[in-house]
């Protein structure tokens, strides 16, 4: 299995059309965000991660996404992964994410020990109106 995608987004939403295919609409892909309130406050963005299965690959593994910032673990998630070798499927990763001030945390997405995709999220400073 391997990593096709990983994104924050606002919105997922999976849709048929004729035929045995699928259609993924992604809404609100981004990377960065003003704060919605003074900080200290959590954050828990979307990611997700759209993986592909070989058709001659196991069609077992672990999906493991590592939220660090500054090289420092902020967050963790693990789930298992289940896809029919020739496919392709989606999860939908959500951690809070605690942010003192601005910065950037990036999302270290891999399957299994396979290297990691990685995904950065920038918290800037509000948005003064």
């Amino acid at each position: 299995m391997h990593i096709l995608s990983a994104l924050f987004i606002d919105t997922i939403d999976a849709r048929s059309i004729p035929g045995p295919t699928t259609r993924l609409d992604l809404t609100g892909v981004q990377f960065s965000a003003p704060a919605p309130e003074p900080f200290p406050f959590t954050w828990a963005p979307h990611l997700v991660v759209i993986i592909h299965c070989g058709n001659d690959e196991p069609s077992n593994a672990v999906l493991e996404v590592t939220f660090l910032r500054d090289g420092e673990q902020v967050a963790r998630n693990a789930q298992p992964l289940q896809i029919e070798p020739g496919k392709f499927s989606y999860r939908l990763v959500r951690a809070e994410l605690p942010f003192d001030a601005p910065g950037t945390v990036e999302a270290h997405c891999r399957i299994d020990l396979t290297p990691a995709i990685v995904v950065p999220y920038t918290m800037m400073p509000a948005v003064e109106e």
